[in-house]
């Protein structure tokens, strides 16, 4: 029996945690506080994501990495963006023998830009490097705890790595997928949830099915250049972690990026929305860190500026939307 610990009680760490244990793997979930985790262990389920999914007698629920880590084949991460190189660090002391370590964080570092693969290969111990893996692709967290027919997509640099996570996460109704290219993966995970923001913005202010798939197709566009600049692989952006993951996200009520531009379309402030929300929307970090990165690699975003704009220089969404139809006439 494998032994998987999952850094993150998130609903999207939580639902991993419960797959992997149904599956048969050794499984600790790892809280940062000992209150919660004697919260889960009482109620066996995480009320406050996934109410009424129980955990499996072989998911150990715990806040001590000196339990959860020594020993892992495989160490999962489902923690925001914005605190996944802390948890990193947190973890690193208790590290035994190298394994497989695969990060489910779909967003990229606000201050530096960085992917979650980069944040690992720059603070893991080098003995680690070849056992990096990254997984993506339109999994909203809800459906698939529920068994709802998905998939999944994760890559790795080594094939072996990536195959090992395929046959411990695979089930009846999770279908996972591999894939060598790491940078197209992450970047389709992260920079969807920008285009997200923009598609709840469209809802919110009613304007229906044809400009929501002008937005989503342009949106596309953008999300390629820059992957392509990065060095991603254009073909991944037509699978699973590019359209797939952008068309779940944009047109799902489930989206907590596509509900944040819903809002913003109704008038809340960025401030409000965000303090209701329970979850993180990655969304809204990612904006800054993609307008660096494209700003870095010499990348026209014009969904991506506006959309910072909106959230951090209270650019209405209006005037937001006559900005991008009133731009000059170019070629498909």
């Amino acid at each position: 029996m494998a032994k998987v610990s999952v850094i993150g009680t998130t609903s999207w760490g939580t639902t991993l945690a419960i797959i992997l244990a149904q599956n048969g793997s050794d499984v600790f979930l790892w809280t940062r506080t000992w209150a919660e985790a004697e919260l889960l262990k009482k109620d066996g389920q995480n009320i406050r994501f996934l109410a009424g999914h129980l955990f499996s007698d072989n998911l150990h629920v715990t806040a001590s990495l000196d339990e959860a880590i020594p020993n892992s084949n495989v160490i999962v991460i489902g923690v925001p963006s914005q605190t996944f190189g802390e948890n990193v660090e947190a973890f690193i002391p208790f590290l035994t023998d190298p394994c497989i370590v695969l990060s489910a964080t779909k967003g990229l570092e606000r201050l530096s830009g960085k992917r979650m693969s980069e944040i690992l290969l720059e603070k893991l111990p080098v003995s680690f490097h070849g056992k990096i893996g990254v997984l993506s692709g339109p999994n909203l967290s809800r459906e698939v705890v529920q068994g709802k027919p998905s998939s999944t997509v994760v890559a790795s640099g080594h094939e072996s790595v990536a195959k090992e996570i395929q046959d411990i996460l695979g089930t009846p109704t999770f279908r996972v997928y591999t894939n060598a290219d790491v940078t197209g993966v992450e970047l389709g995970g992260a920079l969807k949830n920008i285009i997200a923001i923009g598609s709840g913005i469209n809802d919110g202010l009613g304007y229906g099915d044809n400009a929501k798939a002008a937005f989503i197709t342009r949106g596309l566009a953008e999300i390629t250049r820059l992957s392509v600049a990065a060095g991603a692989n254009p073909t991944t952006m037509s699978g699973l972690a590019g359209i797939g993951d952008l068309i779940a996200t944009c047109a799902s009520p489930l989206s907590r990026n596509r509900y944040v531009g819903e809002q913003l379309a109704l008038g809340h402030k960025l401030s409000d929305i965000m303090s209701s929300m329970d979850n993180v929307a990655e969304g809204i970090y990612t904006t800054s860190a993609a307008l660096e990165l494209a700003t870095r690699l010499g990348v026209d975003m014009p969904i991506t500026s506006i959309t910072s704009q909106i959230l951090f220089e209270d650019l209405d969404v209006s005037a937001a939307v006559t900005q991008l139809m009133g731009r000059a006439p170019r070629p498909e």
